[in-house]
């Protein structure tokens, strides 16, 4: 096989920016203390990684697995209701707080979210709550890269979302916890 085509074919088999990163945010998740779902997030600009943070308790508290049992389970909170009462931070809202905590500008930069179900490893849809949308959009972040269940990713436009919001309102909004705007849970 000549120079050029040995090249070529590995070439052909490198992956995609977001693809690394999102094998990254991957390598994240698996720091997660949630007994329900695996999330990893980093932040990206100008091709550097600059904050990364995964699911977990605050800082010197105890988390889930240390106390052996997840409060929203035995309280049969339904996913994305009352986070209020869950003891962990999600992972976009730690990856904003290290940056903030290393003095880091997030600015223009992008999210890359991996998730999956603590109990099977199976991959999820990993799209972000209201919550960590209004704190995505507040960071100045252009895009959001997620893992989806299929094993693939979907990427959102942080300003389709703002606008999406001043026209429709934020109850509007197709992702509302987990469900898409058929209602269906993802």
């Amino acid at each position: 096989m000549s120079e050029i085509q040995n090249q070529s074919n590995r070439q052909d088999k490198r992956i995609s920016k977001d693809e690394y990163y999102l094998g990254i945010a991957r390598e994240v998740s698996r720091r997660s203390t949630c007994f329900r779902r695996t999330i990893g997030a980093i932040i990206v600009r100008d091709d550097q990684i600059i904050s990364t943070g995964y699911v977990g308790a605050p800082r010197k508290t105890k988390d889930s697995l240390q106390h052996g049992f997840c409060l929203r389970d035995r309280l049969h909170i339904p996913h994305g209701q009352r986070y209020e009462l869950c003891r962990s931070v999600h992972a976009e809202q730690n990856t904003i707080i290290n940056a903030a905590r290393a003095g880091v500008s997030l600015l223009g930069g992008d999210m890359f979210i991996f998730g999956s179900d603590s109990k099977t490893g199976q991959p999820i849809d990993a799209f972000p709550c209201f919550v960590c949308k209004k704190m995505i959009i507040n960071a100045g972040l252009n895009r959001v890269v997620c893992s989806t269940a299929d094993g693939k990713w979907t990427v959102f436009s942080v300003d389709d979302w703002a606008r999406d919001w001043r026209e429709n309102d934020i109850l509007d909004d197709t992702h509302q916890y987990g469900k898409t705007n058929e209602g269906q849970h993802e």
